[in-house]
């Protein structure tokens, strides 16, 4: 049985696993297609605008950039380096997670990240492209799930994921207050990276059922009416999670698939990957 602290390897483990193929695909064709004569328009069309940069000699936003950006990069070696990073460290999150839950936290990150960097870089005449956003995302998910897993840095230096995380995140606030436009001007959306972070903490937690909504509002839940409706719900998200549940859990989804799970078996098993 495989142990709770190893991801989950329907299949066997995957080198590639679908959804991260597809990505480094897509984002491979799209840098092929700015070198052609029509990249000129890709990019013009694709990156992302800040709001009010028609004002400042840009080009106006438009809404499908949120997604657009994130498979246009500025440089092979931009592409390079966010492809592997993707595969590093969102190989074993997708055969943990599964390819759709992996999917859809790559693009909330994304997304999110380009709406923080849009808000951080308002009328900049300078536009962004990269999926960094959403790999800085995923870089994050890595450090919550296997916090003590170590990184070697430059092949040498052994890092703990945890500390590794939070050093790039400070490193990455301070470059964007240090940047003269915000991080667009030197080429970096340092703003884009902690976006895709931030976005990516807040969807752990809410997929842990660490924090909800009705918690934060729990000092204000009614009293007096025993049937009276309640803003707070009781969070049982602290409960020890035991390896007996954990290999039923993923006895369950050898037989029934991950979609199987109910939402309280998905946060026990996000919860013991996160030890």
């Amino acid at each position: 049985m495989t142990s709770y602290n190893q991801p989950y390897r329907p299949g066997g483990f995957q080198l590639i696993p679908p959804a991260i193929k597809i990505i480094i695909l897509a984002n491979v064709a799209v840098f092929f297609l700015q070198t052609t004569p029509a990249g000129n328009f890709i990019n013009t069309i694709g990156a992302l605008w800040p709001i009010g940069s028609e004002h400042q000699g840009g080009l106006p936003f438009r809404p499908w950039q949120l997604v657009s950006y994130m498979f246009m990069h500025g440089s092979l070696q931009h592409l390079f380096f966010n492809m592997f990073a993707l595969w590093i460290f969102g190989a074993e999150i997708e055969n943990y997670w599964g390819t759709r839950e992996f999917t859809t936290y790559y693009f909330i990150c994304g997304i999110g990240a380009a709406v923080i960097n849009l808000l951080a870089t308002m009328g900049s005449p300078y536009p962004t492209v990269g999926a960094s956003g959403a790999i800085f995302g995923v870089l994050l998910a890595f450090g919550m799930m296997f916090p003590d897993r170590y990184i070697f840095l430059y092949f040498l230096v052994p890092v703990k994921a945890k500390y590794f995380v939070a050093g790039y995140a400070f490193i990455e606030f301070i470059s964007g207050f240090g940047s003269k436009t915000m991080g667009s001007d030197n080429m970096i959306a340092h703003f884009a990276h902690l976006g895709g972070m931030l976005i990516g903490f807040i969807y752990i937690l809410i997929k842990r059922n660490e924090y909800t909504l009705s918690g934060f509002f729990s000092r204000f839940r009614q009293s007096g009416k025993k049937n009276g409706l309640k803003l707070y719900r009781q969070d049982k998200s602290n409960a020890p999670v035991s390896e007996e549940e954990i290999n039923a859990i993923l006895d369950k989804i050898s037989q029934h698939g991950y979609a199987s799970l109910t939402p309280e078996e998905r946060r026990k098993l996000l919860k013991a990957g996160g030890k």
